[in-house]
This record gives C-alpha cells, sequence and structure tokens, in this order.
C-alpha cells in the first residue's frame, strides 16, 4: 500500500497551491478520503473529507471556502486545490485513506506547505 503525496512548496501568501496523492495496493474506490496537515508543535488537523465516490466533501471552517478536495477513482488519485493562502496554513499536509467498516487507516508520506513572503 503506498500513497504518495506531491505538489507542495514555496508559495506567497493569497497563492495557490493543488497537492495531489497517488494510492496504491488497494481498492481506492472503497476508502473515504482525507487531507491532514500538522504544523510545528499543533496537533494534526483534519482540513477535508471526500467520500468514496466523491459525492460528499467536508471541510473545517479555517480552509472552507478556500480548499477543495477531489477525486479521480480512475486514477487513484485524491487532490486538494488550496486558494487565497495564509501563512498559517504552512504545515506539513498528509493524505489518509480509511476504511471506517473495517478499522483502517492508511498515510502517507507528507508534503511540506510554507506560504511566506
Amino acid at each position: 500500500v503506498q500513497l504518495v503525496e506531491s505538489g507542495g512548496g514555496l508559495v506567497q501568501p493569497g497563492g495557490s497551491l493543488r497537492l495531489s496523492c497517488a494510492a496504491s495496493g488497494f481498492t481506492f474506490s472503497w476508502y473515504d478520503m482525507r487531507w491532514y496537515r500538522q504544523a510545528p508543535g499543533k496537533e494534526r488537523e483534519l482540513v477535508a473529507v471526500i467520500s468514496s465516490a466523491g459525492g460528499a466533501t467536508n471541510y473545517p471552517d479555517s480552509v472552507k471556502g478556500r480548499f477543495t478536495i477531489s477525486r479521480d477513482n480512475a486514477k487513484n488519485t485524491v487532490y486538494l486545490q488550496m486558494m487565497s493562502l495564509k501563512p498559517e496554513d504552512t504545515a506539513v499536509y498528509y493524505c489518509n485513506a480509511r476504511r471506517a467498516t473495517i478499522g483502517v487507516d492508511y498515510w502517507g508520506q507528507g508534503t511540506q506547505v510554507t506560504v511566506s513572503s
């Protein structure tokens, strides 16, 4: 099983980034997908959720209206489009695959996003 994130980097405040997470080794379309982030000295925070078929999404207030999660089940990939980035969005962003019915969680290695002028 692999989840490989990409697309992180350094961006100025107000800028945009799109993260990708390529999945392999499991039946991607059976899993809800999540993006989390963790800033230095802080707990890991959930920033986006998408259901297995892509019909439902959810976001915390801190990113609602700025972040959009999507998925392409044909490509086994989930995306996180981030707009109007703020310095407080700086963190390592992690991709997560979850199938709650069987208690399975898979994690990627993370990708660094730094928002700074």
